[in-house]
C-alpha cells in the first residue's frame, strides 16, 4: 500500500526521485499514465493489470467509455527506476500534469500520484475547506 506526501524536484531530463518507501512495491516495472485532477497515476504492473482487465470490459458502444480508454491508455508507458532510484517522465506527462520543477508525490493505497507541486498545494487548500461535507458524502458510497 501507498501513503504519504513527499517533495521532489525534476531535473531537466525529466527525472525525478521515487520516493524510497515507494520503490519496493513498484517493482522493477510500471507503468506512469495520465490521472485525474491534472495529476498522473503510477501503477505497479499487478494493479495495471487488474485495470486493464476492467477497463476492457468497458462496452465499445458508449461513447464515453470509448474516450476513457483512450484517454488512459494513450498516455500509458511503462517506466523503470534508474540506479539512483528516478524515473523518466515523458514530456507528454509532464506537460499534461503541468509538472516543471517542483512536484508532490502521493501514496494513495494502490497508486501513486505525481502533481504538480502548485497544483497540489492547491487542491488540499480548496478540498480541506470542504473535506466535512466530502466525508459525510461518502455515507452515500456506503463508506
Amino acid at each position: 500500500m501507498f501513503m504519504g506526501e513527499y517533495k521532489h524536484n525534476i531535473d531537466v531530463k525529466g527525472r525525478i526521485i521515487m520516493p524510497a518507501k515507494f520503490r519496493d512495491d513498484l517493482g522493477e516495472s510500471f507503468v506512469v499514465t495520465r490521472g485525474l485532477d491534472a495529476c498522473l497515476f503510477v501503477y505497479p504492473m499487478t494493479e495495471w493489470r487488474i485495470l486493464e482487465e476492467k477497463i476492457k470490459k468497458l462496452p465499445l458502444t458508449k461513447k464515453d467509455a470509448r474516450a476513457f480508454t483512450r484517454f488512459f491508455f494513450s498516455g500509458a508507458t511503462e517506466c523503470e527506476i534508474d540506479k539512483q532510484g528516478r524515473i523518466n517522465l515523458p514530456s507528454a506527462l509532464r506537460d499534461y500534469a503541468k509538472i516543471e520543477k517542483a512536484c508532490a508525490v502521493i501514496g494513495v493505497s494502490n497508486r501513486i500520484e505525481i502533481w504538480s507541486d502548485d497544483i497540489w498545494t492547491n487542491y488540499i487548500d480548496e478540498s480541506a475547506n470542504d473535506f466535512a461535507e466530502i466525508a459525510e458524502n461518502m455515507m452515500e458510497l456506503d463508506f
